[in-house]
């Protein structure tokens, strides 16, 4: 499955972190970053392993490269797991030193509790948005956006989709037929580049993502689909089914779907305004 990066803070420092092998492996750069301020942070590594043979000689089984966002989207970028970053943090000299364990303990116990209690990653997702100003029903349809989304991911996992490059090129596809548009080009009409497309919509364009969405993964089940180009024509399909049905929409409300506008910045005006 395509992996996606979330965003943990320490002590105002972004630490970017993926799930893989079922637990949160951190971006090392990020680390050096919190930990040193350093504005050359793998620099610093290298002088880092110089000064410490041990963890030189060992850093092929501390640090793996794994698929991260970053400006110029998803870069392979050396990451470690919780145990690795312990062993990273001990040969960095910084005050901020101890204070990091805790919360990187903190952090790999919420993806346990996450594990054993889906529950509570849904709850913690839920509670997040309505800290930044989502209203409830907005946040009802995130959130089962969020499960179609990844029902249709785990179907293509099934069905012959291994590399990320599918999942971009499967997502482009059903975004195309239903928006007439890709994920890249959608996010510059919006004025967005590192943020979460979806999470910047508004009703509609949340809805017709998910009827793209849920109707390719009912085509897949269907016809038993294997194989990326066979996948690639149920998105084609499946995102046509919603790119209808909002063409129907756009005709009657006499106005397009697809808008510039940033749904929580629509939302802060309105509340300034008090609507």
């Amino acid at each position: 499955m395509q992996k996606e990066t979330k965003i943990a803070v320490f002590k105002g420092r972004k630490v970017r972190r993926t799930i893989h092998n079922n637990e949160w492996w951190f971006v090392i750069a990020d680390v050096v970053v919190a930990l040193t301020d350093s504005v050359q942070p793998e620099g610093y590594l290298k002088d880092m392993r110089r000064r410490d043979p041990e963890l030189s000689k060992g850093w092929g089984q501390i640090a793996t490269p794994l698929p991260v966002d970053t400006e110029g989207g998803k870069q392979s970028m050396n990451c470690a797991n919780t145990e690795g970053i312990f062993r990273i943090i001990q040969s960095i000299p910084s005050p901020k030193a101890e204070p990091f364990k805790r919360w990187l303990a903190k952090v790999g116990y919420e993806r346990i509790q996450e594990i054993e209690n889906p529950e509570i990653a849904t709850k913690r997702t839920r509670t997040l948005y309505k800290l930044k100003g989502y209203s409830d029903a907005w946040i009802e349809k995130r959130m089962r956006g969020i499960a179609i989304r990844e029902e249709l991911t785990d179907e293509w996992q099934n069905r012959g989709a291994k590399e990320d490059k599918d999942y971009e090129i499967l997502t482009a596809e059903i975004s195309m037929a239903t928006f007439g548009i890709t994920p890249s080009q959608y996010k510059e009409i919006k004025g967005l580049k590192r943020e979460n497309l979806r999470d910047h919509m508004d009703d509609f364009e949340l809805i017709f993502t998910m009827l793209g969405e849920r109707s390719t993964t009912e085509i897949h089940r269907n016809e038993d689909s294997q194989g990326v180009d066979k996948l690639k024509e149920d998105a084609v399909a499946g995102g046509k089914i919603a790119g209808d049905a909002r063409t129907a929409l756009e005709k009657r409300l006499k106005r397009p779907i697809v808008s510039s506008k940033n749904y929580l910045r629509v939302k802060e005006v309105q509340k300034k305004l008090g609507r």
